[in-house]
């Protein structure tokens, strides 16, 4: 089999949990992980067409967020259970928004006709 077809994520967040523990201590590391992501995005910036420098944006996340003291079982479904949030918002035609600034889910109470 692939890789991608047997990817198990809460498998992947262990074997993180057990490399980032040895690698770069225990602790919240907030500050630090922080740092780090804010120099992957320059580097992102850089060279947006390396898929690695997404990951690494990914990696460090996922990171901070067991980091902060979430399982992995926890974060798995926080993941899933964002994308079905996101799903259900009501978002603006794309076609209208500024390129360059993100696009932001409509806000309760601002619904307006040309949002989907």
């Amino acid at each position: 089999m692939n890789l991608i077809q047997t990817f198990d994520l809460v498998a992947h967040l262990k074997r993180q949990r057990y490399f980032s523990l040895r690698t770069f201590g225990s602790g919240a590391r907030t500050e630090g992980i922080i740092d780090h992501i804010r120099k992957e995005l320059n580097e992102i910036a850089s060279n947006p067409g390396d898929v690695t420098e997404w990951v690494d944006v990914v990696l460090l996340a996922l990171d901070g967020a067991w980091r902060a003291g979430f399982e992995p079982e926890e974060i798995a479904m926080a993941i899933a259970s964002k994308q079905v949030c996101n799903e259900s918002r009501a978002w603006p035609d794309r076609r209208t928004e500024e390129p360059g600034k993100a696009i932001e889910h409509v806000r309760h109470g601002d619904h307006q006709k040309g949002y989907v």
